[in-house]
């Protein structure tokens, strides 16, 4: 057969082509995404409660939580490309920002230190509205100690309360390991405070 002349090529039919459609779908917020996550959690850790009782059914699902919070850390450090504290702060921003879901008060914020209060937490709400108050702590709180410590070995946070725990604010203080002895009091007491336990003291605000 002979090679088809210019004139007996007929034009592509580009009507059949579809066309170009924008992609407006945007990145769901830090509370949708937790949310998401609930539906399924909540209902696998009241079952770990009724096989094997409450206590070590929180425990599992706490070290599970916190290792995944600590490799998050990892990678964000690693696509910033850095460890200091003034990086972290980006982490700080985006769940400011993340559609008024946390209503955060900056106290500090410099190459040393970053404080800040949250005065203000929708993941509070939203747990509650579940029927996982008593849940929300380990699946949202206890996430903030593990990411500081993926993110760098040298950034650790302090905290004594959390509006999740029924304070009026949660109290963010992060700090270099060089910079300050960093007591694991407070983080103990956090954890006692959620699992409804009473702390050593014997006490109770």
């Amino acid at each position: 057969m002979a090679d088809p002349t210019p004139d007996d090529v007929t034009p592509a039919d580009t009507t059949s082509v579809p066309p170009r459609i924008e992609d407006d779908r945007r990145p769901i917020t830090l509370l949708q995404q937790r949310g998401i996550e609930a539906e399924v959690l909540i209902p696998f850790i009241r079952r770990l409660e009724a096989e094997m009782g409450r206590e070590r059914a929180h425990a599992v699902a706490r070290e599970v939580i916190e290792e995944i919070a600590r490799q998050q850390g990892r990678h964000v450090s690693e696509a910033l490309g850095r460890t200091d504290i003034e990086g972290f702060t980006h982490v700080k921003e985006s769940w400011g920002g993340a559609g008024g879901d946390l209503t955060i008060q900056t106290l500090r914020q410099d190459g040393e230190q970053l404080d800040f209060n949250v005065v203000g937490c929708r993941f509070a709400e939203m747990y509650r509205r579940m029927g996982a108050e008593d849940l929300g702590f380990i699946l949202s709180c206890q996430r903030d100690f593990s990411l500081s410590e993926g993110y760098s070995t040298d950034l650790h946070l302090e905290r004594t309360q959390t509006i999740m725990q029924g304070a009026p604010y949660c109290d963010f203080r992060y700090r270099l390991a060089r910079q300050t002895d960093v007591s694991e009091d407070a983080r103990a007491a956090e954890a006692t405070e959620a699992n409804g336990d009473t702390p050593p003291d014997g006490k109770r605000d």
